[in-house]
């Protein structure tokens, strides 16, 4: 009887997602995938990072996505002559009280969007990583704790362009999931010019829940199971990467914990709470794409031909 409940509640739960999905579907047209992919990683608790070109509708996904779960929003645009405190937040001298008051900068926000996060050089890159990583901020000696949940949802432009400061490897591994939106097909194109404007139709967007409901959501996503079988099939997928000779480095155990917590949340949004193969295989190309360094080729495609080469168990 417990796990009937259990499930009846999983998939009211999906529900709501279904619904915040579709609704995002609405400003961001003809990317279902790509818009549950985004869902998927901050139910898995993760940073996003979205790599593309100018215009495709990265900026405005991470406005939807944080009206829709009912998200404290701040943007921060990266330029190669921004400081660390400009993120984070810089203490200023009162005179009257004679003491420092710290002002928290645009990181203290629940969903942060660092649009353009390859314009800034190394030194501000690393401050907001940081921070995504310890989830605090120190300055002066005292540690602050960021908002909860926080999510970081990250832009970039694709690294041939002038003026942007690739992420080092290191780096790129603290985002779960990378994805690129791409230009719409003719239809989803067509109906975007032909329809309302998008700040229009964004102001009017409302929560399908909140901060508190979300955070309740990402506790049951930590209690899908996964079987040994589906460990198994992981180690497989991480070992094949690492005795391929056409990966410079194979994937790490960070990576494979990364790649179920993924798995988790995608099952958790078609109502299971187990996680079957097709789970796994759904996140990999976003979990591990950029985790990866091809010798030879594209990440991304030569991923799915990971997956078309391991057995299924």
């Amino acid at each position: 009887m417990q796990e009937a409940v259990i499930d009846n509640s999983a998939a009211a739960d999906s529900a709501v997602l279904r619904q915040v999905l579709l609704d995002a579907g609405r400003l961001i047209v003809g990317k279902p995938l790509e818009l549950r992919l985004a869902l998927c990683c901050l139910l898995a608790g993760g940073h996003l990072l979205i790599e593309d070109v100018p215009g495709v509708g990265k900026t405005t996904l991470a406005h939807v996505l944080a009206r829709l779960l009912g998200l404290d929003f701040q943007r921060i645009q990266f330029t190669a002559d921004m400081l660390p405190a400009d993120i984070l937040g810089v203490s200023i001298y009162d005179r009257s009280e004679g003491r420092f008051h710290f002002h928290p900068g645009p990181v203290f926000a629940q969903l942060v969007l660092a649009d353009e996060i390859n314009r800034a050089t190394p030194k501000t890159q690393s401050a907001l990583l940081e921070a995504m990583e310890e989830r605090q901020v120190t300055a002066d000696g005292e540690t602050r704790e960021l908002p909860e949940p926080f999510f970081v949802i990250a832009t970039q432009n694709p690294r041939h362009q002038i003026g942007t400061f690739g992420l080092p490897e290191s780096q790129l591994d603290r985002f779960l999931m990378r994805i690129s939106l791409g230009y719409p097909h003719a239809d989803a194109e067509r109906e975007l010019l032909a329809g309302a404007d998008r700040r229009t139709m964004l102001r009017e967007l409302s929560p399908r829940i909140d901060a508190s409901t979300l955070a309740t959501l990402q506790t049951h996503v930590d209690r899908v199971h996964v079987a040994s079988v589906m460990l198994d099939y992981v180690q497989t997928l991480l070992a094949a990467t690492r005795d391929s000779p056409r990966w410079e480095l194979g994937l790490s155990p960070r990576a494979g914990l990364a790649l179920l917590r993924a798995a988790r949340a995608w099952a958790f949004l078609d109502g299971r709470l187990f996680v079957v193969p097709e789970d796994i295989q759904a996140v990999l190309p976003s979990v591990a794409g950029h985790r990866l360094v091809a010798l030879d080729g594209n990440s991304t495609e030569l991923v799915r031909e990971l997956i078309e080469s391991v057995a299924v168990p």
